[in-house]
């Protein structure tokens, strides 16, 4: 097939690399020339593990080609995805301004069938108004061409994007027409073969599945830390409780760990979206969703509680090293990252911070600027020189077996906070260390 994706971004190039390596011929149109000449150049603009190989391979074989040029993308592929960016506006609504524009381009020069889809997280609602920007630049130029729009939102992890593109536990598609369902079912067949994984719904039910499923991690996530917080405070370990709920399979294991606060560019923005869609489209208040952030917000500082608990609120003249950035493991993505709170809280009370990841400085180094305060190491233990504890923000693999002896040796106060409950408290008592995990019982 081919097909056209618009964004090349972290969901457009992914996607688009995916479908190329099955076969298809792919063409991706970015507006930003930097991203373009990278790609074009053999490099990649993100990091994710598994993608720089797929990209380059594909790319040798002529199966994936990147364009600036509107006209030729839209004339390339029959099926046409809309990978771009939905930002957050400052009420906390998806900024739909992307791919409006791109469905408008795609209206304004589509010579044949072209099938439409959504595949950025939108609203409820949202495949209608690209189903009218269509219709309306095709009215313009008195055109009557035929089109489908679906919707197509994706469910991949970052740090295990390529493998869950390439095996996917589900594929849903919001379609109106058969026409479009069964281009889409040709399309994902190769993604399915072991048994069917793609699931047909109207596209509205399409829509509000990708927020709902965000909405539902991110309430487990929050009501974990909560439940830290409490079993922190009642004397309980958290981890404890985790299996102990975790065993019953009407709840499961996933998503119960818990730490300093989810980020990244996925949950915080569309549980925003998703309250205010209910508000505004539906006039209904989001009573846990709403609950579920303010928890997050808090969570992000708990960590900084902990530390000023320890040294004092006044942390001038203390240096900090600070382990992770990313808001996870396996990216370099800072967006929302309880890093970003930390950091910000630490330079507040005085303090300064060195802080070590293994991918995210880069990315770190561009949102904090050139501040003295804030120093990068070349690896963990780099980062200990000279601090007064340990921070764990990241649970990055590297980190989950240290040696706490060193640590102990390099830091001037014997201290870590895990945000993240990477230990045993046992373990780093055992070396003379005083641990600061969260909900963790103290030996």
């Amino acid at each position: 097939m081919k097909i056209t994706v618009v964004g090349t971004g972290y969901v457009g190039l992914v996607t688009g690399a995916c479908l190329a390596d099955v076969g298809n011929d792919v063409l991706c149109l970015d507006v930003d020339p930097e991203k373009i000449r990278i790609l074009n150049e053999g490099g990649i603009p993100i990091f994710e593990p598994g993608l720089p190989e797929m990209v380059r391979r594909n790319a040798e074989a002529g199966r994936l080609r990147f364009t600036l040029d509107v006209e030729r993308a839209v004339a390339h592929g029959t099926i046409q995805f809309i990978a771009v960016g939905t930002p957050p506006d400052e009420d906390g609504s998806a900024d739909l301004q992307y791919v409006l524009a791109a469905a408008r381009n795609i209206g304004r020069l589509m010579n044949d069938y072209k099938l439409i889809v959504d595949k950025s997280t939108v609203p409820v609602g949202t495949a209608d108004k690209v189903q009218a920007a269509v219709a309306d630049e095709l009215a313009k130029r008195a055109a009557a061409l035929p089109f489908s729009v679906v919707s197509n939102p994706e469910f991949l992890k970052q740090g295990a994007a390529v493998d869950d593109f390439m095996r996917p536990d589900r594929i849903v598609v919001g379609a109106a027409d058969e026409r479009a369902v069964q281009l889409m079912r040709a399309l994902y067949a190769p993604f399915q073969r072991n048994h069917e994984r793609l699931l047909v719904t109207d596209v509205k039910s399409a829509e509000l599945i990708k927020y709902a499923a965000n909405a539902m991690l991110a309430t487990r996530i929050s009501f974990m830390n909560e439940l830290a917080n409490l079993a922190e405070a009642l004397g309980a370990d958290i981890e404890m409780v985790r299996q102990g709920i975790g065993s019953d399979p009407r709840i499961g294991y996933h998503f119960l760990y818990p730490g300093c606060g989810y980020g990244g560019s996925c949950f915080p923005k569309d549980v925003k979206a998703l309250i205010r869609t209910a508000a505004d489209d539906a006039g209904i208040e989001m009573q846990v969703l709403s609950a579920v952030e303010a928890a997050n917000q808090a969570q992000k500082h708990v960590l900084t509680a902990k530390v000023k608990a320890r040294f004092g609120a006044d942390l001038t003249g203390r240096r900090f090293a600070l382990w992770g950035l990313a808001f996870k493991p396996d990216t370099d993505d800072m967006r929302e990252a309880p890093s970003r709170e930390l950091v910000a809280d630490l330079l507040a009370a005085g303090a300064t911070v060195q802080a070590y990841d293994p991918e995210a400085m880069r990315e770190a180094r561009r949102i904090f600027g050139d501040d003295a305060r804030i120093a990068y190491a070349t690896n963990p233990m780099a980062a200990l020189e000279g601090t007064d504890a340990l921070i764990i923000v990241t649970e990055w693999k590297e980190f989950r077996s240290p040696d706490f002896a060193a640590i102990k040796a390099a830091l001037k106060s014997p201290v870590i906070f895990d945000g993240r409950n990477l230990y045993p408290p046992e373990q780093p008592h055992a070396a003379g260390l005083d641990y600061y995990p969260i909900g963790r019982r103290q030996p």
